[in-house]
């Protein structure tokens, strides 16, 4: 039945369906589509790829838990548990990043200490984390209301070239270790250093399949695209990037190239997309580009206090006003990971507190249903939204557990060495 309608309610039509063609110009959510996310997030575990917090702790609290309740809000953070709860979180990766400018056994010993954090973390707030070590672990923890705790090893350096403290590593909960960080290592890669290999070593080689042998997933972010194609190669097991997206869309080392995205149907991996401002916005990395380079220009002015250095940024950023991410870019994002690998090998995983800004609409963990909600609105089904919070990472950490089981029964534990396999 036709009914005429105010000028007013055609316009708001109009814009509607600009923000369906042109999903960067959409609106915020409204109350009707963050109550379905919610409720999806009930029936889907979100299970997040990286988050920093523990590293957080270390760096505001020297790891002392009794000076923060996590319970309570804490502003300094963009994670709590409040707003983890306001966020439906379902399963949470949490990082334990220590700098590539740590090496040697000062890296294994700083990062069994921030694997210390998340036990503690746990064990503090029993009614609402549960340490998991498995796919169904995730699955019966969320089905009793808690948020499965999940440790993922930021960095190769971590295991100081030994796969013994790899091992060692998996029987403390680690369950996904990123193959680099910021620097090579010198079995591997990175994406963000000069490259030495052009992939990996033999020993990073047997690295990827003792991981497969562990059911220890192999995370790619970070790595070169190389190192990504190489572990592509040898993985039986399903790979992950925990916080990448796609380099078509903004032009960072750090993001995944198309040919890589090609790759993951074939082998079950899943790219959880990131929150990160400068891999989500073309224009927000373009400008850290052009700040990173005056940064250079002023520490080489011989002339340049650190004071000086500060007032000159500070008259730069005036100049020159910073761009921003948003909501709508990293739904971008997932539909241009969804149009080149498939719905069935997109994740998300946003570096929550391993960022200093995050896009307008994602400010922090209290914000994933807005996310959904922008999902919903462009038309993604109840199940293909599933899949990206969780399901697609369960299945990839399933598929993972079954080759690990199957190459456990094949052998045992590697003996190799990386002064045998790796000689110069």
């Amino acid at each position: 039945m036709f009914r005429a309608i105010s000028a007013g309610v055609v316009l708001v039509l109009v814009l509607t369906s600009m923000s369906l063609i042109n999903g960067s110009a959409q609106s915020p959510a409204g109350p009707d589509l963050l109550q379905r996310a919610r409720t999806l997030h009930n029936r889907f575990p979100l299970i997040d790829g990286h988050n920093d917090l523990p590293w957080a702790l270390r760096e505001k609290f020297d790891r002392d838990l009794s000076k923060v309740d996590l319970s309570k809000p804490q502003p300094q953070f963009m994670t709590d548990i409040p707003r983890l709860r306001e966020g439906a979180m379902g399963g949470q990766f949490w990082s334990v990043y220590v700098p590539a400018s740590m090496q040697g056994k000062e890296a294994v010993r700083v990062t069994m200490e921030e694997i210390d954090t998340v036990y503690r973390m746990v064990r503090r707030y029993p009614d609402v984390f549960e340490m998991a070590y498995s796919a169904e672990d995730i699955e019966r923890i969320h089905r009793a209301g808690r948020i499965a705790s999940l440790i993922g090893m930021e960095g190769g350096h971590s295991i100081d070239d030994s796969l013994a403290v790899l091992r060692m590593f998996y029987r403390l909960g680690v369950r996904y270790m990123t193959l680099t960080h910021s620097a090579n290592v010198p079995w591997a890669d990175s994406a963000t250093d000069t490259p030495k290999l052009n992939g990996l070593s033999q020993f990073g080689k047997e690295v990827v399949r003792e991981m497969n042998w562990l059911g220890m997933l192999v995370d790619l972010s970070h790595v070169s695209a190389a190192v990504m194609n190489a572990a592509l190669d040898v993985s039986r097991a399903p790979v992950i990037f925990t916080h990448s997206s796609a380099r078509a869309l903004c032009d960072s080392p750090r993001n995944v190239p198309d040919d890589v995205l090609k790759r993951l149907p074939k082998n079950g991996g899943v790219a959880m997309v990131s929150f990160v401002p400068g891999f989500t916005s073309e224009a927000v990395r373009q400008y850290e580009h052009k700040r990173d380079q005056e940064t250079a220009r002023l520490t080489g002015l011989r002339s340049n206090t650190d004071k000086k250095l500060e007032e000159g940024l500070a008259q730069w950023s005036r100049a020159n006003p910073a761009p921003h991410a948003s909501l709508a870019q990293v739904a971008d994002q997932i539909d241009y990971v969804r149009k080149v690998a498939g719905i069935d090998h997109i994740g998300i995983g946003s570096d929550f507190d391993g960022i200093s800004s995050a896009p307008a609409g994602l400010e922090d963990v209290s914000k994933y249903p807005a996310l959904t909600a922008e999902l919903i609105r462009r038309g993604y089904s109840d199940a293909d939204i599933g899949k990206i919070l969780g399901g697609n990472l369960l299945r990839a950490f399933k598929q993972a557990e079954a080759i690990s089981a199957q190459m456990q029964k094949e052998r045992g534990p590697s003996e190799a060495r990386i002064e045998s396999l790796d000689k110069h």
